[in-house]
């Protein structure tokens, strides 16, 4: 009351009452920002889904014979927008909280240091998954998750445990962290299992097919003369007649993928497979515990007074940085491909349509999979979101459904999860008392 008086003698101004006394509705609402458990984990398994749904999606279209090149260029431009949109949505609406700067106003800070560690971070992941999109037509998706993703496990969790000043249990923890050691053995015996399956088939197989001196396959005059269906995965209902599918996992459906698939691997060496796949692993362990510095500055890069980055500025930052790598290297692959992929352009890209909208769909689910889990991440600690790595439980499924999976790889998956529910106990119970 006494400062209505006040206004109405003119010893203050109104602007400033009714600043003081109707605060605006603006300064109520802060920047959302994950902090209860029902919500990391909400995020948790939304990115388990969406990293182990993309990974299928780019495979189905190598198998119907689309560009790995044109793929991932498609896939680079959505996986972008999907960073671009939780920045613009999550970090930026609403105002800033103390020591958290909105997405806008963290672009004009001093914080290149954080923001070096977020752009390697996405370096490394555009790397790892460029290298994971040959490695699935070498080792077949279901193995190329099992080891790539145990491996970001046990390498990139050690790491963002001690990162994370132990925040952690170690005996709850690292047990988890033994299980998906144990898959990667077990995801390396399954590929060298069906590398000598596959070889023996090949060799027994006197129906049309035969081997060729090099250990690649050669079709007969009699299979190159038929007419083979469109699509594997398609169930022959057009108007066009098709002779009868080959039987799944026998020598006729092998030929059958190889001629129809984009990267021809028959006769590749069986390491060059297993090595493509170590070193996917490797650059997928990384990229968390980097993100992980560019979040909360373990290091203390920054300025006194820098505060740092918000995990949507990271995001945007390590995307940016993961766009830029994977659009030069496939613009580079187009006219220098690798694998025996054909010789491709720019301007032929732009004119493949086929299977564009499931490239585009896999780069929005990748991006925001991988934004939730650092989401989830920033409030559980990135050791505890580490598990959503168990997304080859999620590419089981897809592989049961569209492609062959050999019954050992359940054993392997079986593990995966019991490595997941021992990392995610170790947050549900155990972080709430260390606060």
């Amino acid at each position: 009351m006494n400062r209505v008086l006040a206004c109405a003698s003119s010893l203050l101004t109104c602007r400033e009452v009714l600043q003081e006394q109707v605060p605006s509705t603006r300064s109520r609402l802060g920047m959302f920002v994950i902090e209860d458990k029902g919500g990391a984990i909400a995020l948790m398994l939304a990115s388990l889904l969406f990293l182990g749904t993309w990974p299928a999606v780019l495979t189905l279209l190598e198998r119907r014979g689309r560009l790995p090149q044109h793929t991932y260029l498609d896939y680079s431009i959505t996986n972008l927008l999907a960073a671009v949109l939780i920045a613009l949505t999550f970090g930026q609406l609403g105002d800033s909280r103390r020591g958290m700067p909105n997405f806008f106003t963290q672009l004009g800070q001093d914080n290149w240091p954080s923001v070096l560690f977020a752009m390697a971070g996405g370096v490394v992941l555009s790397v790892g998954n460029l290298s994971t999109q040959y490695a699935w037509a070498y080792v077949g998706l279901s193995v190329t998750e099992v080891i790539s993703s145990s491996m970001v496990v046990v390498i990139g969790t050690t790491l963002n445990y001690f990162l994370d000043n132990r925040i952690n249990r170690a005996e709850i923890l690292f047990p988890g962290v033994a299980c998906f050691l144990v898959a990667v053995i077990l995801g390396s015996a399954v590929h060298s299992s069906n590398a000598a399956d596959n070889e023996q088939k090949l060799g027994a197989s006197t129906n049309a097919y035969k081997l060729g001196t090099s250990g690649t396959v050669e079709p007969s005059k009699q299979a190159v003369d038929r007419d083979a269906p469109k699509d594997l995965e398609e169930s022959g209902a057009s108007g066009i007649r098709q002779p009868d599918k080959a039987e799944a996992g026998t020598a006729e459906y092998l030929i059958e993928l190889e001629e129809r698939r984009s990267i021809k691997v028959f006769g590749s060496n069986t390491f060059i497979g297993l090595g493509i796949v170590f070193f996917a692993g490797v650059c997928f362990s990384l990229f968390s515990p980097a993100f992980n510095l560019a979040t909360n500055d373990q290091w203390h890069t920054l300025r006194d007074g820098v505060p740092h980055l918000v995990v949507y500025t990271a995001f945007f930052y390590f995307s940016i940085s993961c766009f830029v790598v994977g659009v030069g290297l496939n613009v580079l692959f187009l006219y220098r491909p690798m694998a025996g992929v054909p010789r491709s352009s720019l301007g032929a890209y732009l004119r493949d349509w086929d299977g564009r909208q499931w490239a585009l769909l896999a780069g929005l689910l990748c991006g925001f999979g991988n934004g939730f889990q650092f989401m989830g991440g920033q409030a559980a600690g990135y050791a505890a979101a580490d598990p959503v790595h168990a997304l080859p439980l999620v590419s089981t499924f897809w592989g049961v459904l569209l492609f062959v999976v050999k019954p050992l790889l359940f054993l392997s998956r079986m593990i995966l999860l019991l490595g997941l529910d021992k990392s995610f106990w170790t947050w549900l119970t155990v972080r709430p008392l260390l606060r």
